[in-house]
């Protein structure tokens, strides 16, 4: 859906948002914006760290579960 609005949807909307928020408040918006993204990425990145240190833990139980199985 949003590979679809090109260049002329795009100033569309830029537009409209100066016209909504004024000139003052776009600073104000894209750094509340920026944060976001931020935070989501972090948090993205803490979910795929844990889930691949779960992942590790698992398979590292489960060598040391098969070592004691054969000594």
């Amino acid at each position: 859906m949003l590979q679809n609005i090109g260049l002329p949807g795009l100033l569309i909307i830029v537009v409209v948002v100066l016209i909504l928020f004024g000139p003052s408040k776009l600073p104000e918006f894209g750094r509340a914006v920026g944060r976001t993204l931020h935070e989501f990425k972090s948090s993205a990145r803490e979910l795929v760290s844990e889930s691949k240190n779960e992942d590790e833990d698992v398979k590292g139980s489960g060598t040391v579960a098969a070592d004691r199985k054969h000594a």
